[in-house]
């Protein structure tokens, strides 16, 4: 050995999914529309202003871009926070790696309930923190027998929740939130005696959540220990842009801006971001087409014999299959790449246009033939 390798990262690979040249890729829970014309072109203008300027660094506190953010997600959500409370990263990933730089490490703890996004281990992996996990149940529920007793126990200093859960597309409930935000209470790291375990609610799919289903974000004011995390890959169809952000109190925020790189937004990014949130309107009217595509999806997948994951994103886990990975392959040779993820047995494939949709299910029904 030549070089220092950190013993934790020998022998691994990069996360990733397939990126693969195939004709329907349904892998990635992209948005499967493509920005119009008329955001294309306000983008080129306003990228093209931002240009001008380029030899100066960036905005660093970035406060017209929150000042938007937190317009749209009043409108989207109904919950009017300060642009002081919203922060912004390359990427909701970047905003998990920024909040457990400031709050997690060495000798702390990250906890979630598994199954859920397999990234949440590698950003407590990243930061050396130490990981535990706590089993859902099988409908993929939170078992709330089981919270307080979990939480005591490991006196996380995060608790990541994805609501909808990645890979199973289901949501929380408000009772099941508020059971883990009152576990953490007094709960958090033992080297700061008294803290509460801070919730973060991964909303990545927040948008396409069904009638009736309420974003965390309104339980901002009732607890000063939640964050509510987005991102602008998905609903806004900007995957491309790398942009994602979090609802919070101020004390939170601020300590994340201890932790960022300097002037880690881009002027460009900013710019572009400002664009897209200024087309909100045009970019969401595609949210009702994926959400009826979605259930569409998970309809015929039942009709099959196939038990389905009940979805609130935009996208659908189904099963169970003896061979999980002979039906990939027999999709992925029929020109169909969908993901191998989640629970043994299952598959997860991501809405995409009807036309996407009609070659998923031909090729599902020759594969299971």
């Amino acid at each position: 050995m030549s070089i220092p390798f950190r013993p934790a990262l020998a022998g691994l690979q990069p996360y990733g999914a397939p990126q693969l040249d195939v004709p329907v890729a349904l892998n990635v829970n992209e948005n499967p529309y493509a920005p119009s014309p008329e955001l294309i072109a306000d983008i080129a203008q306003a990228v093209a202003e931002a240009s001008a300027t380029l030899n100066r660094y960036p905005d660093r506190e970035f406060m017209g871009l929150r000042q938007d953010l937190a317009d749209y997600l009043a409108k989207e959500s109904g919950v009017r926070l300060a642009p002081e409370q919203i922060w912004a990263a390359n990427g909701s990933n970047e905003v998990m790696l920024h909040l457990l730089l400031a709050f997690a490490g060495p000798g702390r703890t990250v906890m979630s309930f598994t199954p859920t996004y397999s990234m949440y281990h590698e950003y407590a992996r990243d930061t050396d923190s130490t990981w535990v996990e706590a089993p859902r149940t099988e409908d993929f529920s939170l078992d709330l027998d089981r919270i307080d007793a979990a939480v005591a126990e490991h006196r996380p200093a995060i608790i990541l929740l994805a609501s909808p859960n990645n890979p199973t597309g289901t949501a929380l409930t408000e009772a099941e939130l508020r059971a883990v935000l009152e576990a953490a209470k007094d709960n958090g790291p033992s080297d700061a005696e008294g803290s509460d375990s801070l919730v973060v609610v991964d909303e990545a799919y927040g948008e396409f959540r069904r009638q009736g289903v309420r974003s965390a974000l309104e339980l901002l004011a009732d607890f000063d220990n939640l964050v509510v995390s987005r991102t602008m890959s998905k609903a806004f169809g900007a995957a491309g842009l790398r942009l994602g952000y979090l609802g919070a109190g101020t004390e939170v925020v601020d300590q994340i801006r201890i932790v960022r790189l300097p002037y880690h937004l881009s002027a460009i990014t900013q710019a572009a971001a400002r664009t897209a949130l200024a087309h909100s309107d045009e970019q969401l009217s595609q949210i009702q087409t994926i959400r009826e595509g979605r259930d569409g999806m998970a309809e015929r997948l039942s009709s099959l014999g196939l038990d389905v994951a009940p979805s609130d994103a935009n996208f659908v886990m189904f099963g169970t299959f003896p061979d999980r990975h002979q039906i990939f392959t027999d999709l992925l040779d029929r020109g169909v790449l969908i993901r191998e993820v989640g629970p043994q047995g299952w598959l997860r494939v991501s809405v995409g246009t009807p036309d996407e949709n009609e070659a998923f299910f031909a090729a599902l029904e020759e594969a299971m033939a």
